[in-house]
């Protein structure tokens, strides 16, 4: 079985720095793109960043600069650092692969931007 367990979310002041983690299990996980996506309420699930096998990472324009996405093998772990935070970044943050020609989420953690 598949498991992506996310932490990190909180509340936090606009300018402000957050750091999310995700934790998988029942994968070989080094081998995996590993995602963060986000929804805020009222809107479509978006993808924010992408971190592949060889650590070549992708984000999307809206984050690009603020938020960095990196992995560490040994541990099973993706994290999302989240600098420079906007109220518009307000969302449910969820890790996501793809394993198995299947698409695994992790339950999501809430992150809340206040201005």
């Amino acid at each position: 079985q598949v498991y992506l367990v996310e932490s990190g979310g909180g509340l936090v002041q606009a300018g402000g720095s957050l750091r999310l983690s995700c934790t998988a299990s029942g994968i070989n996980f080094k081998i995996y793109t590993m995602n963060w996506h986000r929804q805020a309420p009222g809107k479509q699930r978006e993808l924010v960043a992408s971190i592949n096998s060889g650590g070549a990472t992708n984000y999307t324009d809206v984050v690009a600069g603020r938020f960095t996405i990196s992995r560490d093998n040994a541990w099973n772990r993706v994290y999302l650092q989240m600098n420079s935070l906007k109220p518009e970044d307000t969302a449910v943050y969820y890790c996501h692969t793809k394993a198995w020609g299947t698409d695994r989420w992790g339950r999501g953690t809430q992150v809340t931007v206040s201005s």
